[in-house]
């Protein structure tokens, strides 16, 4: 065996160590985690984050996946000619559109993660918010078309296949009241789910190392937030941009009961282990307080 080698038994030893009280804090415990960004399309990531579902599986940790598809959505749009078009950073979905994003989400992107839990020994279900009605929509903006403000959670489907030992994977589409389909932000649908299912932490996975003082410097992480401290963020103009909707969907789960929120890097192999079962942790933390 090899200095590298013994080094690396070491660190995983220390690591499993340092774990257990996480572990033991989360057993019988769900986590919903939002799946997104470019651990989607890199292949040893989307590995890596399945390994990590399916080994908080193992330990007794309920795990809820609820996953978007942008770049699916994309280029199926792409293969039908069809126009990608944004409007403050949501896509526009008239009707024709929402059709292939379910046919996107809720069945390529969907089934293709299913598999791959399945390949890594979890056993894993595929859902959409329509499933059970689960995710209940109107519209969220007329400018946008069938982008869904989620109204209502019915949590039965989820709580269903946990039971049966089941990883649930949730593409969020949505209904309405009169059968339309809805398009869902992963972000918000997260939230809104990890409230229903009384989720102990979601976890929102992204393409940047966390909440930073300065953007352009990830040497200035800050590791934990207070919910109360997020106007004055945003006001220092520390919170901006694309990250305003990203951390009021944090900010809407811990409301909503969730007691802790984690915003943490993607493209790190088996961040979710890194986030959850660590001392340090690796990106930031939101949680309820002053």
């Amino acid at each position: 065996m090899t200095e590298k080698e013994m080094i690396s038994k070491e660190q995983q030893a220390e690591f499993l160590i340092e774990a257990m009280p996480y572990i033991r804090k989360y057993q019988d415990k769900i986590l919903v985690i939002k799946y997104g960004g470019n651990a989607m399309i890199d292949e040893e990531l989307k590995n890596s984050v399945m390994r990590d579902l399916t080994m908080l599986r193992m330990v007794g940790i309920n795990v809820v996946l609820v996953h978007g598809g942008g770049p699916e959505i994309n280029a199926l749009l792409k293969k039908v000619n069809k126009e990608s078009k944004f409007i403050d950073g949501l896509r526009y979905t008239d009707e024709e559109t929402v059709e292939y994003v379910e046919m996107a989400l809720a069945g390529k992107v969907n089934k293709a993660l299913v598999n791959l839990l399945e390949q890594n020994d979890a056993k894993a279900i595929g859902l959409c918010g329509i499933d059970g009605h689960m995710l209940l929509c109107e519209k969220q903006d007329e400018r946008l078309g069938f982008v869904g403000k989620v109204d209502k959670v019915n949590p039965g489907i989820i709580f269903d296949c946990l039971e049966a030992g089941y990883i649930p994977v949730i593409s969020t589409v949505g209904y309405g009241k009169d059968g339309e389909i809805y398009n869902v932000n992963a972000d918000t649908a997260a939230s809104v789910i990890a409230g229903a299912v009384g989720a102990e932490s979601l976890i929102l996975m992204t393409d940047i190392k966390g909440l930073l003082e300065n953007k352009d410097d990830e040497n200035t992480l800050i590791k934990k937030v207070y919910v109360s401290d997020i106007p004055s963020l945003i006001k220092q103009g520390i919170i901006s941009g694309g990250m305003i909707p990203k951390i009021e969907c944090c900010k809407e789960a811990i409301r909503r009961g969730v007691n802790r929120v984690f915003i943490t890097d993607g493209r790190v192999n088996h961040s979710i282990l890194l986030e959850l079962l660590s001392d340090s942790g690796m990106g930031t933390m939101f949680v309820n307080g002053d």
